[in-house]
């Protein structure tokens, strides 16, 4: 049976106080959705940064409930920053099923819906169905399938264009001290999964028009990003993205009109963690 998995659909940084670091990322340049409410039982809400092929997502806790427990207390273990990779499937319970066959242990299939209010008025529904991967095909962070139902209600015309010129996903940034196995157990997660070697570490290639994940041991992603305070970065897990860029001239000139004093990378320009709710963001070339 062939793997479901395609690629990187969208990342989320799990964010201590939901609305202030919306207008952290509104500073940063970025077009955000109206905010996002789940279900009581999850007690969390949301902001969408929409790009034509992928998103970020910033999610925090509303309300204390039992069943963001887990999230509550990751963000006072962990601090804030970027928690999950989520992939994209066409079909959450065919895919449970393939990789079931394929060895690759899986969760359970949920299926939800939310009211997403529309830029212009109104509201409408999203809905989804998730399929995370078991905690032991991980070496760190939260990895889990999304399936979107309702395509039309997330992808708004109205939300991809952004005063930064953001224009998609370029790479998610890991650490590790073992970035070669990290690689391999990521890998396995995608049909096109494929393990790079990279100075400091290794890169995991996820799929046509997908993100890839680069392992980095701690000096490698310090070499990486030169000058900027690393430390609230996990030792084991998510440490940031890089993004796509269609006018870095015109990215440039958006972060330096908020004041901002981004850092020049081999590939672009990065802000520190401290900026960005905690997690590295870097912008290059589309």
């Amino acid at each position: 049976m062939s793997h479901p998995v395609k690629g990187v659909d969208h990342v989320f940084l799990l964010v201590e106080d939901l609305d202030r670091s919306a207008e952290a990322y509104r500073r940063l340049g970025f077009t955000l959705s109206p905010k996002g409410l789940h279900s009581a039982a999850k007690g969390t809400a949301n902001y969408t940064l929409m790009f034509p092929a992928d998103y970020m997502e910033l999610l925090g806790i509303v309300t204390p409930t039992e069943g963001n427990a887990p999230r509550r207390e990751a963000l006072a273990r962990e601090g804030e920053g970027l928690r999950a990779v989520a992939c994209r499937i066409d079909d959450a319970d065919a895919a449970k099923t393939a990789l079931d066959a394929l060895g690759i242990a899986t969760g359970e299939v949920g299926h939800f819906e939310r009211p997403v209010p529309l830029p212009g008025g109104g509201t409408a529904s999203a809905a989804f169905a998730t399929l995370p991967y078991a905690e032991a095909e991980l070496p760190f962070g939260l990895v889990f399938m999304c399936q979107h139902k309702t395509r039309e209600t997330v992808w708004l015309r109205e939300l991809l264009t952004h005063p930064n010129r953001a224009c998609g996903l370029a790479a998610i940034f890991a650490q590790s001290a073992d970035p070669e196995a990290a690689a391999a157990r990521l890998a396995r997660l995608f049909a096109a999964g494929a393990v790079l070697p990279i100075d400091g570490g290794a890169r995991v290639e996820t799929g046509p028009n997908s993100a890839p994940i680069l392992c980095l041991t701690g000096a490698a992603l310090a070499a990486r990003f030169p000058g900027l305070d690393l430390s609230a970065a996990p030792t084991e897990g998510f440490a940031g993205l890089a993004l796509k860029s269609d006018d870095m001239a015109a990215t440039a000139a958006c972060l330096a009109g908020a004041g901002l004093a981004p850092v020049e990378t081999a590939d672009g320009l990065a802000l520190a963690p401290a900026d960005c709710a905690g997690a590295v963001l870097e912008f290059r070339p589309a």
